[in-house]
């Protein structure tokens, strides 16, 4: 496989039946990322306190103003993630097949914080596009897509439309398959408004911000949150393959130290707005 970068191509966003505007990043040959375009704007951050099982960590509900940029589709999968493993190293050895639960279009699996951001440094400078991992807040408003509700797709989800622990129910979901694994990226035909996929389940999402238990103080610019202790825990979102409904609502928080690797945590990316990539 070749990794000598290509000329920088000209970014060419694509619009279908009046949906998810988008470019593609190529990887080498039959490969690429899918990058939809998050429109800038303005919404409340958190929980309120009437979200069924909600946890202090979700507030106060506050007003963030956000930016235009870029988020991957999907989470990064096994493919692309090999792809960029091969890449000239910035600053630390990445492993070309850490996950657990194998497949091509699987979303990788078992890397670190730390792996994640050299995964960006390597992509950056392969593509001379600044990828990066998404605030903490990018990720709530890119999930949320304009909704208010527990979850983008509504009051409630079930396992016929994201992969978590069927298991477990929340406002009086039926129970469902526990698939014990995670499942291809695009295994799911349903994608919020905005034409993300796979923001709730599958695998947890690894975001730029420091862990801090509560939104006193938080930015409201929609920039990451971050402590002067750099190994701090970092914050995860987005609930996974293992876990119950609760967690895989679009306020619900979690984190974990960014030297831990977990088959229930990886990561999805983010690049700039689209007028500083012209």
């Amino acid at each position: 496989m070749s990794t000598t970068p290509s000329p920088l191509p000209k970014l060419t966003y694509t619009q279908r039946q009046g949906t998810a505007q988008f470019f593609n990043e190529p990887l080498g040959d039959n490969l690429a990322l899918k990058m939809i375009l998050i429109p800038a704007g303005t919404f409340l951050m958190g929980s309120p306190e009437g979200e069924l099982e909600r946890t202090d960590d979700e507030g106060p509900q506050h007003e963030v103003n956000v930016s235009a940029f870029c988020m991957g589709k999907y989470p990064v999968t096994q493919a692309q993630w090999r792809f960029v493993a091969e890449l000239p190293q910035v600053d630390r050895e990445l492993e070309a097949n850490p996950s657990r639960f194998k497949g091509d279009s699987h979303p990788v699996e078992q890397v670190s914080w730390y792996d994640a951001v050299e995964f960006c440094a390597r992509l950056s400078a392969y593509t001379q596009r600044t990828y990066r991992l998404p605030s903490e807040a990018e990720w709530e408003y890119a999930c949320r897509a304009g909704t208010t509700t527990p979850f983008y797709f509504g009051a409630m989800i079930i396992p016929e439309v994201v992969n978590y622990n069927g298991n477990y129910t929340y406002n009086n979901s039926p129970k469902g398959e526990y698939r014990e694994t995670t499942t291809p990226v695009d295994h799911f035909e349903f994608a919020n408004a905005w034409g993300l996929s796979d923001m709730h389940g599958n695998v947890y999402e690894w975001c730029e911000d420091h862990w801090h238990s509560n939104y006193e103080g938080a930015p409201t610019d929609g920039s990451a949150w971050l402590s002067e202790n750099e190994d701090a825990a970092r914050v995860i979102r987005g609930g996974s393959w293992i876990h119950d409904l609760v967690n895989c609502r679009s306020a619900c928080r979690a984190s974990s130290y960014p030297r831990v690797t977990s088959s229930f945590i990886g990561f999805r990316i983010v690049c700039s707005s689209p007028r500083a990539l012209t």
